[in-house]
């Protein structure tokens, strides 16, 4: 038992070597923590850093190149974002849940961001989903109150890595 909890505290406490957010697909330097410095891609759910989108736009720019994801190349536009968002859903892309759970709290659905989050957090342990999650049990947005499940899913946020948790 005194094993596990070591073990436990290990995970919890130790440095990780690297951003909960992994690389950039394209240049392989790892993303920035800032949200504001990196843009995901709605087509394919690939968070890019800034520096390849602006590399990216800037050849179409020059090249009067109609504007395309940097990672998958598909077409880049309001109008696609909604159909392409909910096709990587119906996918169970992670990411795409995730960041529909961001868009029903902003809508103040936070019955649906918590389904959401919990959806993505049960598939691929998302560092963000957990985060987001505990947000949800410490403020009782959508949720009962629930100081155990707070602590666990911020836990598991910072065994991921996130810097807020």
């Amino acid at each position: 038992k005194k094993r596990a909890a070591e073990l436990r505290d290990e995970l919890l406490f130790k440095q990780s070597e690297s951003s909960h957010l992994g690389d950039c697909p394209i240049c392989c330097l790892p993303l920035p923590l800032d949200a504001e410095k990196s843009v995901i891609m709605m087509c394919c759910s690939k968070m890019i850093c800034d520096g390849c989108d602006h590399a990216n736009r800037m050849r179409e720019i020059r090249g009067k190149l109609k504007f395309k994801c940097p990672f998958c190349r598909e077409p880049v536009g309001n109008e696609l974002w909604g159909k392409q968002r909910m096709k990587r859903i119906e996918a169970n892309d992670p990411a795409a849940i995730c960041m529909m759970g961001f868009i029903r709290f902003d809508e103040g659905d936070y019955q649906g961001a918590f389904d959401y989050w919990t959806k993505a957090a049960e598939l691929d342990n998302s560092v963000d989903a957990h985060y987001q999650l505990y947000n949800l049990y410490d403020e009782g947005k959508g949720v009962e109150k629930d100081t155990k499940k707070k602590v666990y899913h911020l836990e598991q946020a910072a065994i991921g890595g996130h810097p807020l948790a």
